[in-house]
């Protein structure tokens, strides 16, 4: 079930390139990102016995497309519908992939918290860069 470190890398592909820029500022690229957030999954899984297999280029198979209703972790809900109110405090009123960065920033616990950690992101660098990608104040 996709949580927040899937929202994290889904907002630094929107073409608007806030979430980009933002972790840019703070020295990450999406790469750096996406490994850490595999290692922090690879390590979570090693914890409990279970072998992580990658595939030839490192990620691993996409399965096609799901179809039907989106589920989330409770966690990435917070974080979309906390993005969502951030983005309804600019003019104009959009969401960017700032706003999903800004609102990771307040999670202390998970995957993506872990990441940030082991990257050694300031979690409120991170959160005043993308501030002011999304043109917060």
């Amino acid at each position: 079930m996709p949580g927040p470190e899937h929202l994290l890398l889904a907002a630094t592909t929107l073409p608007d390139g806030t979430a980009s820029h933002a972790l840019e500022r703070v020295g990450i690229d999406r790469q750096r990102l996406r490994t850490a957030i595999e290692q922090v999954h690879a390590s979570a899984l090693a914890a409990v016995g279970i072998e992580v297999e990658h595939s030839p280029g490192g990620t691993a198979e996409l399965r096609g497309p799901i179809t039907g209703a989106f589920h989330s972790t409770p966690q990435a809900q917070r974080v979309f519908q906390q993005a969502v109110a951030l983005s309804k405090s600019t003019k104009p009123s959009r969401l960017k992939g700032a706003h999903v960065v800004a609102s990771i920033c307040d999670l202390e616990h998970g995957t993506v918290a872990r990441a940030l950690t082991a990257l050694g992101v300031d979690r409120d660098r991170l959160r005043e860069a993308a501030h002011a990608e999304a043109r917060i104040s």
